[in-house]
């Protein structure tokens, strides 16, 4: 039973009364009914500099990471109900030079393309001096043909090349920027007045009114800094020139909005919602539940859950709507911690909206770092293979490099590895730990990844 309004609404606030005094929370967090906030709240700073921080407020601007993918799925919504395309027109129509036939808007939308994954692709091949546009994905992949996943929805695979292609489909289309036409058909007309595309270091010059600049917090570095600061991150450099994955910009009062507005028949048709929040049909007839730009789940008390989560460096985002009792959790971080204890305010925030009794978050205490030598490092240095499924592995090579151990994967992501032990070290990205453990006589010739509750075990294949 749905615990009375006003209950809700105090106990929402002795929730985020806790979550002040704990400290471990820097954003912004909206809960509403029926669009009417129970509560709106800014905890933390918008932005540190050496001259003083800058405290948060409800109408903050933040990147919205991945949460920008049901804003550019809405947008080839749009396109559809303009006329303009069908769900199952294939892509080659206005992409001639992609070079993987058989993929239409529909496998796009919902991840069921098999694109290879463009961040990868740029880690090996791209000068990171040089910041991308969208237009770059599209040569890059015509350029060197990445071996495509798997065969157009043969299975589901989540695709950040995906989304990146449906905003150069918008302009191709629409012969607007894709910038232009999210504010011409989306952001005006729903009252969006405080969204729009951003690429901050394309345009630094630019930073619009009461911005949440968005930092990684540090162990080595004792908090915040900015990920431009940290060297394994030279990625949000180089890819700040991509939209349609990310860069919209937002805030939690028009995201709100915008919840509303999909409420409205007159904006959403019904029959459109339900091809939009519907699960995807794979060939062999399975299905998974992401729609066009939403992935959707059943709650044990509150039913139908519409969401989207994003992240990026300096960035955790979560939209979720609990569309059998229309309620909405909107939450936006310019500063995470640790996930774990994100996790935990949600879950409080959803015990109270399903009337139950809610736990207090607990704050995760951070691990401590240990000071090694860079000769202790030696025993570790080497490529270790992981095995994942399917027959498929992934190889890791530990190397270091100015006194700082690391771990490249063969995907090109690079994870610094801070020492909590004379073995194991502490990846603050992934918020993980690994260590390296010797076997017989051969000391560190294996490397185990403890992933929350996962362990994945890999051999050293190479020293």
């Amino acid at each position: 039973m749905i615990a009375a309004k006003k209950e809700r609404i105090a106990q929402l606030s002795e929730l985020i009364g806790h979550v002040r005094e704990q400290a471990a929370f820097n954003g912004v967090i909206l809960v509403a009914e029926q669009g009417k906030p129970l509560l709106s709240e800014a905890i933390g700073n918008a932005e540190f500099s050496k001259e003083g921080v800058r405290p948060l407020t409800t109408d903050s601007m933040f990147e919205l990471a991945s949460v920008s993918k049901p804003i550019t799925a809405l947008a080839i919504v749009r396109l559809q109900q303009l006329g303009k395309l069908q769900w199952d027109d294939p892509v080659s129509r206005w992409l001639p030079e992609l070079p993987y036939p058989g993929i239409t808007v529909r496998h796009l939308l919902t991840h069921t393309s098999g694109l290879p994954d463009y961040m990868e692709l740029f880690a090996k091949k791209w000068d990171p001096a040089i910041i991308a546009t969208n237009e770059d994905v599209l040569q890059m992949l015509a350029t060197h043909r990445p071996e495509s996943l798997f065969a157009p929805n043969d299975s589901w695979m989540y695709s950040n090349t995906g989304y990146v292609l449906l905003a150069i489909l918008v302009e191709r289309i629409s012969g607007q920027s894709y910038a232009d036409f999210l504010s011409e058909q989306l952001f005006q007309p729903l009252g969006m007045t405080r969204s729009l595309v951003y690429n901050r270091r394309v345009d630094p010059d630019l930073v619009p009114k009461d911005y949440a600049w968005g930092y990684v917090y540090r162990l080595e570095r004792g908090g915040y800094v900015l990920p431009d600061e940290v060297a394994e991150l030279n990625y949000v450099y180089y890819l700040d020139g991509l939209q349609g994955d990310g860069m919209v910009n937002s805030t939690a009062g028009d995201l709100l909005r915008l919840d509303r507005a999909l409420y409205d028949d007159e904006f959403i048709s019904s029959q459109l919602r339900e091809a939009m929040f519907g699960p995807v049909v794979l060939n062999n007839g399975e299905t998974f539940d992401y729609g066009f730009g939403w992935l959707t789940e059943q709650h044990n008390q509150l039913g139908k859950v519409i969401w989207h989560s994003g992240g990026w460096p300096g960035y955790a985002t979560m939209f979720k709507r609990y569309v059998d009792h229309d309620a909405t959790l909107i939450l936006l971080q310019n500063g995470e911690r640790e996930y774990a204890y994100t996790e935990q305010v949600i879950q409080s925030i959803e015990q109270i909206l399903a009337g139950e009794q809610f736990e207090l978050p607990r704050q995760v205490a951070l691990p401590k770092i240990v000071p090694l030598a860079p000769e202790e490092y030696e025993p570790f240095l080497g490529k270790y293979r992981f095995s994942l499924e399917q027959g498929k592995s992934l190889i890791a090579e530990v190397y270091v490099e100015q006194d700082q151990l690391y771990m490249k994967l063969d995907n090109g992501m690079v994870l610094s590895l801070l020492p909590i032990s004379s073995v194991r070290f502490y990846e603050q990205q992934t918020a993980t730990e690994l260590e390296f453990s010797a076997v017989e006589s051969s000391p560190s010739s294996r490397l185990i990844w403890y992933e929350h509750e996962k362990e994945n075990v890999a051999e050293r294949v190479e020293a």
